[in-house]
C-alpha cells in the first residue's frame, strides 16, 4: 500500500528520481555521451523511441535495429529533425529469427563500430499462438531468446570497447513487473507452448518472457564478474504505459481497462526514464545484476531471484540458439535436442 502511494504521488527514492521523473530529467546531470555508441532494439515507437531520442539529445551515436526499416527511418528522421547533429544508423533485425540476429551482428562487426551500451528493449505480446522459424513460441523468441543471442554475440565487442576506451559497457534488459505473474516450471512451459497451442495462455507466455529477461540479467552479471569484464548488466521495469504493445487489441475493453488504470499509467517520457537512467547515469557505475523500477533499485519476484533457475534457463537457452542443433523440448523431462 505504501509503495503504491509513493508511486501515485511520485515521491523520489535514493536516486533522487521517482515514478513521475522523465527520461530527460533522469539524464540531465549525466556527462555528455558524445563518445558513446548505443544499440537500442524496439526504438521505432513508444518507450524505445523516447529512449533513443533522449540518448541522442545527450550526444550518443545510435544504432537502431528494426524489422520494419521504414518505421526505423521515420524514427531516425524525427530525432534528426530535433537534433541535427545526431548520428543514427538504421539496420535490419528480426529478433524472432536467430539467423536475422546473426546477420545483424555480422553486419555491425563489418562497420567496426564500438559498442558501449546495449538496450534490449523490444517487446511483443502475441495474443494468438505462433511459433518462430526456429521452432520457439513467438513471444519468448522475440522478447527473450533473440535478445539472449544478440547479447551473447555482442559481448566480445562490448568488452573490447570497454578495454580500449576505459568506459564501462552497460547492458539494459527491459523487463516488467509482470514477470512476477509467472509461477511453475519455466522449461516445461516453454516446451509445452513451443509444441502446441493447447497450453498457450498469452499473458502467462508474456510473463514468462519477462521473467526470462530478469533471470538472464542475474546469470549474465555473474558470468561477467567471473571474467572480470568491464561491462555491467541490469534489468528495468519501465512502468505501465499505453504503447503499441497493445496494438492487436484495440477496442472498447482495452480502452476501458486503460481508463480505469489511468491513474497508474505513466507517460512515455516517464516510462523511458528508468531505462535511460540505468543506461547512462554515473550513479550506476559498477552496479550489476540489479532490477530497477522508477529509477531506483527494486525487488524481483522470488522466482526472479533464484540462481538455480537462472542457470537452468541459461543452459536451455544455449541449446536453443545453438547453430548445429534445433531445440526439441520434452515437457516431461526438461529438454533435449537433436542434430538437424
Amino acid at each position: 500500500m505504501l509503495e503504491t502511494l509513493k508511486y501515485l504521488i511520485g515521491s523520489t527514492g535514493v536516486s533522487g528520481f521517482g515514478s513521475k521523473s522523465t527520461a530527460e530529467e533522469a539524464t540531465e546531470t549525466c556527462p555528455d555521451l558524445l563518445s558513446i555508441t548505443a544499440i537500442i532494439t524496439g526504438a521505432t515507437s513508444g518507450i524505445g523511441a523516447e529512449t533513443a531520442r533522449v540518448l541522442a539529445k545527450r550526444g550518443a551515436r545510435l544504432v537502431l535495429p528494426a524489422r520494419n526499416l521504414k518505421a526505423a527511418e521515420e524514427a531516425k528522421a524525427r530525432i534528426v529533425s530535433e537534433f541535427p547533429e545526431s548520428e543514427i544508423i538504421v539496420m535490419a533485425l528480426d529478433l524472432s529469427s536467430l539467423t536475422s540476429v546473426r546477420n545483424f551482428v555480422s553486419e555491425l562487426e563489418s562497420l567496426n563500430l564500438p559498442v558501449n551500451i546495449l538496450i534490449n528493449n523490444a517487446g511483443k505480446f502475441a495474443h494468438e499462438h505462433a511459433i518462430s522459424e526456429d521452432g520457439i513460441e513467438m513471444t519468448f523468441a522475440t522478447n527473450y531468446l533473440g535478445h539472449f543471442l544478440l547479447t551473447k554475440l555482442l559481448l566480445n565487442t562490448m568488452m573490447k570497447t570497454a578495454k580500449q576506451t576505459g568506459v564501462p559497457g552497460r547492458i539494459v534488459n527491459v523487463s516488467s513487473s509482470i514477470h512476477g505473474w509467472f509461477s511453475g516450471d519455466m522449461i516445461r512451459y516453454i516446451g509445452q507452448i513451443s509444441r502446441s497451442k493447447s497450453q498457450y495462455d498469452a499473458t502467462r507466455a508474456y510473463a514468462l518472457s519477462k521473467l526470462a529477461n530478469v533471470l538472464h540479467t542475474k546469470e549474465l552479471a555473474q558470468r561477467l564478474k567471473q571474467v572480470d569484464a568491464n561491462v555491467t548488466v541490469n534489468c528495468v521495469h519501465p512502468g505501465i504505459v499505453r504503447t503499441r504493445l497493445t496494438r492487436e487489441r484495440e477496442g472498447l475493453i482495452t480502452d476501458l481497462v486503460f481508463f480505469l488504470a489511468s491513474k497508474l499509467l505513466k507517460t512515455i517520457p516517464q516510462a523511458a526514464a528508468t531505462t535511460c537512467y540505468v543506461a547512462a547515469h554515473p550513479r550506476l557505475l559498477n552496479i550489476s545484476g540489479k532490477y530497477f523500477a522508477d529509477c531506483n533499485e527494486a525487488w524481483t519476484s522470488k522466482l526472479g531471484s533464484n540462481s538455480n533457475e537462472a542457470a537452468k534457463l541459461w543452459a536451455a537457452s544455449e541449446i536453443m540458439v545453438s547453430k548445429h542443433a534445433k531445440a526439441v523440448f520434452d515437457p516431461l523431462s526438461a529438454f533435449d535436442y537433436h542434430h538437424m
